[in-house]
């Protein structure tokens, strides 16, 4: 057994919940109803991907660095 890790990027949907790519994974999409569920379908969706890729005989792309995720910070200010 293989273990790959790669980084999921978790958006708030429109109607609530989550959806979810992994940039490594191209066409890989899934969507969640709260964070918890949105992971889990991001796990079964990777594995998912990774078996078609296994037998199509293509290669398993490795983990891009997420160059797209952005900072998000809480700031306080007083005045």
């Amino acid at each position: 057994m293989t273990e790959y890790r790669y980084t999921a990027t978790f958006e708030p949907a429109e109607e609530g919940g989550y959806i979810v790519t992994v940039e490594a994974l191209p066409g890989l999409v899934t969507y969640g109803s709260n964070l918890d569920e949105a992971e889990a379908m991001a796990i079964d969706a990777i594995i998912c991907h990774i078996e078609a890729l296994r037998k199509k005989g293509l290669p398993i792309p490795e983990d891009k660095p997420p160059y797209k995720i952005p900072i998000v910070s809480r700031l306080a200010v007083a005045i």
